[in-house]
């Protein structure tokens, strides 16, 4: 089985918001990898990981990371597979991630999802895969479905709460 998405964290300290992830990813059947690469502490070996990512067939990376938060941006500056960066909170509730990865310069973009925002990665990853894959798009809609599903379920027990001035 070859990967079709990475996931890359830059320590496993990340894990708890990255497997967020992987939960969907495999709950979807997209086959991923997982690392742990580091910016600044491993940036030979990211190099070569977004160098050969393309080549290995992977189709989209998630690249999670905290505080000054380089590494997704790092690793689209040197592949033309997309990128999605997940901000991961730490110091500053996560806002500094976030703007370390939202505000990449022209040329070298980032898709970024919200602060933790694993699990969003992985479906927007999916979407993007089931641009080539009816399969996928199947399995996306019926997620889909299932989200509304649930709204229409939370709206009916809401009508069975009742309030002495509730009007539904």
């Amino acid at each position: 089985m070859q990967a079709l998405v990475s996931i890359i964290m830059g320590s496993t300290s990340d894990l708890p918001v990255m497997e967020k992830a992987a939960a969907f990813l495999d709950s979807m059947d997209v086959p991923f990898e997982m690392h742990a690469l580091s910016a600044h502490r491993t940036p030979e070996e990211v190099e070569s990981f977004a160098r050969n990512a393309r080549s290995r067939g992977v189709k989209v990376i998630i690249a999670g990371a905290g505080m000054a938060a380089a590494l997704p941006g790092v690793i689209a500056a040197q592949t033309v597979v997309p990128v999605i960066g997940v901000p991961i909170k730490g110091m500053l509730d996560g806002l500094d991630a976030l703007l370390s990865i939202v505000q990449m310069p022209p040329g070298i973009p980032v898709a970024t999802v919200g602060v933790n925002g694993a699990q969003n990665a992985a479906i927007l990853a999916v979407e993007m895969l089931a641009l080539a894959d009816e399969t996928l798009a199947r399995k996306m809609e019926a997620y889909k479905a299932g989200l509304k599903d649930k709204i229409v379920k939370a709206n009916a027990e809401l009508k069975q709460v009742t309030y002495k001035n509730k009007t539904n």
